[in-house]
């Protein structure tokens, strides 16, 4: 393991001062795949309802790497030892987590039907420069450390610190995303959860001591998702980035001739086998500076989406408790609006989502533990009454998302209001 001569420091206003001291992880930083990552804001359309939201998927991944640095120094104190190679297999986990995140994260992915997760180890493991330092360091290392961040990798301590229910990524992206956004629901007490961090039985486990920072940290996560990630406006936005994505998708396959050089997006859409390059050109100044291009097509559809998405011309939302006819009232309302000639594909939403508080039994979950006086692990629903009294107990939330000046200038106004109406139980003037 080489070390850096002199230490690299970020100054970060959630964690102070973020050294780098190692030499593969400053060239790992140094690479243009990590560096990509300034031009990807990490919470998407949320800077259209929080405006100092700027802050990107880099700020984030350092935080990331920085906060499994200290698990480890933690651990290693308790006599939990890393091995250099395990050590440095978890810092490059944890900074590299997030490389495959494509613009707008998650209606970029919407539209091309990808994950992101399969981004990241397309970029560890094909022709980067982040895979050429990785197998500088030892051969087959990008393999161990896509393995860690799929959660495949055969030690489960070191992928349970940076995958599971509290994990150096929630911990990082919750004060980090709570501070930019002014909001205080992601304030955690960091210091205490590391603090009473144990290994027992090969899994992370917590002190009892510790067990009022792990609920407060839980409801924080849940309180983070409902304000800011699932705030109807930055979901509104998010929507209209895949609107404008699909029109352009179907544009290209229709053989429309766009004004501007599209090249870029043809090689983007032509293939479901993305090549690796063109995806990592493809940031949030490429699909903004593109919109600007659109404001001057003749298409009226994409015009319109573009300056929606340039000018914060958000689609309306309403919500609804679903009943069993809500399926056939919902495509009534659909094909009411096709029948006012709107274009259901990109001016209309149905958004359903449940978010628990605590759910130890998800697919991709483990239990939080605590460590009790008797020295027994146990899982913290057991221990906890408040968190027994909320586990799987999900919060649900049905909404309807539409464009409210297409439906006003429409000829067929109260059709639309009526059919609106039936869906969402209860009367409206549009």
């Amino acid at each position: 393991m080489q070390a850096l001569a002199d230490e690299k420091v970020f100054k970060c206003p959630i964690h102070s001062f973020i050294r780098v001291t190692d030499k593969l992880i400053w060239e790992l930083i140094e690479a243009p795949e990590f560096q990509r990552l300034r031009r990807i804001k990490q919470l998407g359309g949320t800077h259209i309802v929080y405006p100092t939201a700027e802050h990107s998927r880099f700020s984030h991944s350092l935080g990331v790497y920085f906060i499994a640095r200290r698990m480890i120094d933690v651990l290693n104190k308790q006599g939990t030892r890393f091995t250099d190679s395990e050590r440095m297999l978890i810092l490059c986990a944890a900074l590299l987590h997030d490389l495959g995140h494509g613009p707008f994260s998650h209606s970029f992915e919407t539209v091309l039907n990808i994950d992101h997760e399969d981004f990241t180890r397309r970029i560890l493991l094909e022709h980067t420069q982040i895979n050429h330092l990785l197998e500088g360091y030892q051969t087959g290392f990008s393999q161990e450390v896509s393995d860690v961040i799929a959660k495949k990798h055969p030690n489960r301590l070191i992928v349970s610190l940076i995958s599971s229910e509290i994990d150096a990524d929630r911990l990082d992206y919750l004060l980090r995303d709570s501070y930019f956004t002014g909001t205080p629901y992601g304030e955690i007490d960091l210091e205490r959860i590391l603090r009473t961090m144990r290994v027992v039985n090969g899994k992370i486990a917590f002190k009892h001591s510790g067990m009022h920072a792990i609920e407060d940290y839980l409801f924080s996560r849940y309180q983070m998702y409902w304000q800011v990630y699932l705030h109807d406006c930055s979901l509104s936005f998010n929507f209209l980035i895949q609107s404008l994505l699909t029109r352009v998708k179907k544009l290209l396959t229709d053989g429309y001739a766009f004004n501007c050089d599209m090249r870029l997006f043809h090689e983007l859409f032509a293939t479901t086998d993305i090549n690796i390059n063109t995806y990592l050109r493809f940031d949030d100044g490429v699909i903004t500076t593109f919109a600007g291009f659109f404001l001057e097509e003749s298409d009226a559809t994409l015009r319109d989406l573009a300056s929606k998405f340039l000018n914060r011309g958000l689609l309306k939302e309403f919500d609804y408790e679903p009943q069993e006819n809500s399926p056939q009232l919902y495509e009534q309302l659909a094909s009411a609006m096709e029948m006012a000639n709107i274009d259901t594909v990109s001016y209309l939403f149905n958004f359903n989502h449940e978010q628990s508080t605590y759910d130890h039994y998800g697919l991709d979950c483990e239990s939080i533990d605590i460590l009790t006086a008797d020295g027994i692990s146990r899982e913290i629903s057991t221990v906890s009454n408040i968190i027994q009294g909320i586990v799987n107990a999900p919060k649900k939330k049905s909404t309807i998302f539409l464009a409210l000046d297409h439906v006003k200038a429409s000829a067929n106004k109260e059709q639309l209001e009526k059919a609106l109406e039936a869906l969402i139980g209860r009367s409206v003037h549009v």
